[in-house]
């Protein structure tokens, strides 16, 4: 099913920015409305539950797992996508070994960590996120990295569509949610060590 949720929330996300005559009426509806379940989400269940395969919608009137993935990816693209024409969500993955454009969250994340500045604050918000498996909790702290991401990366393109992959995996189980988690904090802290070793080895040579 990964796959289906990856190509189903690229299909809501390209449906929503409509090569730049942006839905800001249902974005604004995803930012305000913190689950689905929510009266002021009910403007994003046509476009949502109509690319969504029958598999991934509920039968008993609890959100499924692809669901509650589906939608937080949307409203975490719709907190970025605020105030910007230029569209916010790109694919990490190029199949045409092209240099895709987008990023996956924790690594641009990372690259922001790289600022001195702003190191100590973002990792007191990763490190927690990294260490529950409440996919609520997860959630709320992603809302927040992307409303600091938003502030100094604006036009930063994210795979939102790989993070709602990431996000149903985490709900599958413990140790699916750990496998999650590992990769997140790879994501997030390689780049910086990988560029202060650089920078090392760059002033011994």
């Amino acid at each position: 099913m990964e796959n289906s949720i990856v190509i189903s929330v690229n299909n809501i996300l390209c449906n929503l920015y409509r090569n730049g005559n942006i839905n800001k009426a249902v974005l604004a509806s995803a930012r305000h409305a913190v689950s689905m379940a929510s009266p002021q989400a009910q403007s994003v269940w046509p476009v949502m539950m109509a690319e969504l395969q029958k598999p991934m919608l509920s039968q008993n009137g609890e959100p499924t797992y692809a669901e509650i993935a589906t939608y937080a990816a949307v409203r975490l693209y719709a907190i970025h996508q605020q105030s910007t024409d230029t569209c916010v969500y790109s694919s990490s993955f190029n199949q045409y070994n092209e240099k895709p454009e987008g990023l996956s969250l924790f690594a641009a994340l990372a690259s922001l960590r790289q600022i001195e500045d702003a190191r100590v604050a973002l990792d007191r918000r990763v490190q927690p996120l990294l260490a529950t498996t409440n996919v609520n909790s997860v959630i709320n702290s992603l809302t927040h990295l992307v409303a600091i991401l938003k502030v100094s990366q604006r036009t930063c393109k994210i795979d939102y569509a790989r993070l709602a992959d990431d996000l149903f995996h985490f709900q599958m189980s413990y140790e699916q949610a750990n496998r999650v988690r590992l990769n997140w904090g790879r994501q997030y802290f390689y780049s910086i060590n990988k560029s202060i070793k650089t920078q090392s080895e760059g002033k011994k040579n």
